[in-house]
Formats: C-alpha cells, sequence, structure tokens
C-alpha cells in the first residue's frame, strides 16, 4: 500500500511539475509564459469574418486584423475551452482612433444565448493626443443585467510597441494581467455564485466600429479618412483545457487537473496589482451608484476612497471621458517594472 501511495504521489508531483500551467505561475516574473507555446493561425484559429481584412504574416504567427468603411474583422479559436491561459501581444492601431474598439475575451454566447459567460479585454480608441483606454469586463451565466466592468489608463503607448495581454481562469478565479502585472482578479464566492463563468468558452479576436459609445460616451466617431485601421496579434497562447464539442465534457472535469485549482498570487503580485489598481483604474463598476444604488453581491466597497476619490457615477474624479453602456452590439510576480508604472 506504501508503494502505491508513493507511486500516485510521485504521478500528481510530476503532472504539476511538468504542467506548461504550472511553469507559468510559479514564475511569472521570470516572464515564464514563454513556456506555453504560441500557436499558428492555422494551428488554433479561424476567421470569423472581414474577409480580405484579416492577414497573416511570419507564416501565420503575426495577424493583422483591419477596420475600414466596409467592415471590420475578427477570428476565433478553433475548440472550446474550459479554464486555461490565454495570451496575446497586441499592438493598437496608432494616430486618430476615436470610436474604434478592439477586443481579445472569450465567450460562448454563440452556445448559451440566454445563459453566457464572458471574459473580456476591451481596448477603446482616441482622438488624437489621448490615450487609448483598456476595460476588462466579467459575465457569468448570462448575468447581462450586471456589467462587471473596470476600466483604466496605461503606463505606455500600446501603439508603439507589442504589449501581452493575458487572462488566468480556473474553478476558483480569474485573473487579467497586462505584461505579467495582474491587474484584476475575480474569486468565486458565495457572494458572486452563479455568476462566475464556469461554461467552456472561445477565445476571439475582433475589431470593430465603437462609434455610439466607445470615445466619450459617443460624442467622438470612427473617421474613415484614417482607415484602415489596424490591429496587430502576435504570441498567440492557448494554455487551456478543450471541450467536447457535442456534450461540452472536457479533461478539467477530472480529479488530477483541480490541482492548479490551489494557485494563487504571491504578495508581490498582489502588491503589484494594488499599486496598478490605485493609480490607474478611472472606472469601477462597485462605485456606480446611477447603476447600482444598491452595488451587486460580491462588491466589499471602501466608503473612503469612493468618497475621496470616486464620483457617484464610478468614475474617477478628474477622469470624465465616458464609459461603454451594456446592451451595445459587439461583435506572477514581477521584478522589473516600468519606472512609470
Amino acid at each position: 500500500m506504501f508503494s502505491s501511495l508513493f507511486h500516485l504521489a510521485f504521478f500528481f508531483l510530476c503532472f504539476f511539475a511538468c504542467s506548461p500551467l504550472s511553469l507559468f505561475l510559479s514564475d511569472a516574473s521570470a516572464g515564464a509564459t514563454h513556456s506555453l507555446p504560441t500557436l499558428s493561425f492555422e494551428q488554433g484559429y479561424t476567421q470569423l469574418f472581414g474577409d480580405g481584412n484579416l492577414m497573416l504574416l511570419r507564416d501565420g504567427k503575426r495577424v493583422h486584423i483591419s477596420l475600414d468603411e466596409r467592415t471590420g474583422a475578427g477570428f476565433a479559436s478553433q475548440d472550446l475551452y474550459l479554464h486555461g491561459f490565454f495570451s496575446a501581444s497586441i499592438k493598437l492601431p496608432s494616430d486618430y482612433a476615436a470610436g474604434v474598439v478592439v477586443a481579445f475575451y472569450m465567450s460562448n454566447g454563440d452556445v448559451y444565448a440566454k445563459t453566457h459567460d464572458e471574459l473580456d479585454f476591451e481596448f477603446l480608441g482616441n482622438i488624437r493626443g489621448r490615450e487609448w483606454r483598456v476595460q476588462t469586463n466579467v459575465y457569468g451565466n448570462g448575468s447581462t443585467a450586471v456589467g462587471r466592468e473596470e476600466r483604466y489608463d496605461l503606463w505606455f503607448d500600446p501603439t508603439e510597441d507589442f504589449h501581452q495581454y493575458s487572462i488566468l481562469w480556473n474553478h476558483e478565479r480569474i485573473i487579467f494581467y497586462i505584461d505579467s502585472i495582474p491587474i484584476r482578479e475575480v474569486v468565486r464566492t458565495g457572494a458572486i455564485g452563479g455568476c462566475f463563468p464556469s461554461k467552456p468558452m472561445t477565445l476571439y479576436a475582433t475589431i470593430w466600429d465603437g462609434s455610439t459609445w466607445a470615445t466619450s460616451g459617443g460624442r467622438y466617431k470612427v473617421n474613415y479618412k484614417y482607415a484602415p485601421y489596424v490591429a496587430e496579434f502576435e504570441d498567440l497562447i492557448i494554455g487551456g483545457c478543450a471541450a467536447n464539442p457535442m456534450d461540452h465534457s472536457s479533461d478539467c472535469e477530472k480529479p488530477d487537473a483541480t490541482i492548479s485549482d490551489s494557485l494563487t498570487m504571491s504578495l508581490e503580485q498582489r502588491a503589484l496589482m494594488d499599486r496598478f489598481r490605485r493609480k490607474h483604474m478611472t472606472y469601477y463598476y462597485c462605485y456606480d451608484r446611477h447603476r447600482y444604488p444598491i452595488p451587486p453581491p460580491e462588491c466589499n466597497t471602501n466608503h473612503i476612497e469612493t468618497r475621496l476619490f470616486y464620483g457617484q457615477d464610478g468614475v474617477k474624479l478628474g477622469d470624465r471621458r465616458g464609459r461603454r453602456r451594456r446592451g451595445q452590439n459587439k461583435h506572477s510576480t514581477v521584478i522589473r517594472v516600468d519606472a512609470a508604472f
């Protein structure tokens, strides 16, 4: 019996130590995401829409999607995934980009029309001289009546070079990263309940016209004089558990795959996330008393911070550039950190 237990323990140790996901999480500061293989377009993705507005370069390792007067463009993963690590290095369109929306997100809305889940990175263009903004959102089990949006500015120009945007999703938590810095964590608790995303999702990347809401609440529209607007994607990573498209079962449901659920952020990572949120978060749904006179149950708000730094609409005082209204159409420890961060 002792021998059997020893071999079982050895198996689990090897599984965890050799898992690409564990390699990433064990040393995010060293950029261990590179241990996860990148996929070419043909290996993992398919075009959704846009005809010639999707272009493949470097043998499919880089993807350009563009927006012009005719159409936007988008692509999606070939498989559904239940949990994992999903990442892309993205370079956003430069110059005047008001009304332009680039999205890197997971969703199952095509399968579960009324109970869909969604995890979003949305990049919102701006007029010349103003920076792009980034928005994250979490929807679970069709909870679109409650938009769990957060919006941030950045400590770099996302149009000058590629930057990595990543989503970690497991049974217990969701973490959004920018350049390996955690910027948001959503933990599965009793308060959030069935609104925690729990069904297999597809990974998407799109560019489209969000003139009606994306820039200052729709004040500034897409100006096609500056088209085409090109978003570039590379270092595409899918470190996820593929789900059976017929019954949506997944190897992630096996007991040995639940090991990753116990992983959390280190104290250093959490300190970096707290610092980012203090300096760069410009809208927080939990502080939005106009939309939610009674905050959603998972919100544990700091009333002093709300009064001092955020308005009743959830926007950080001094940042009045508008935000998205839901319902519009929508096709690690870090050792070295940029000083501006």
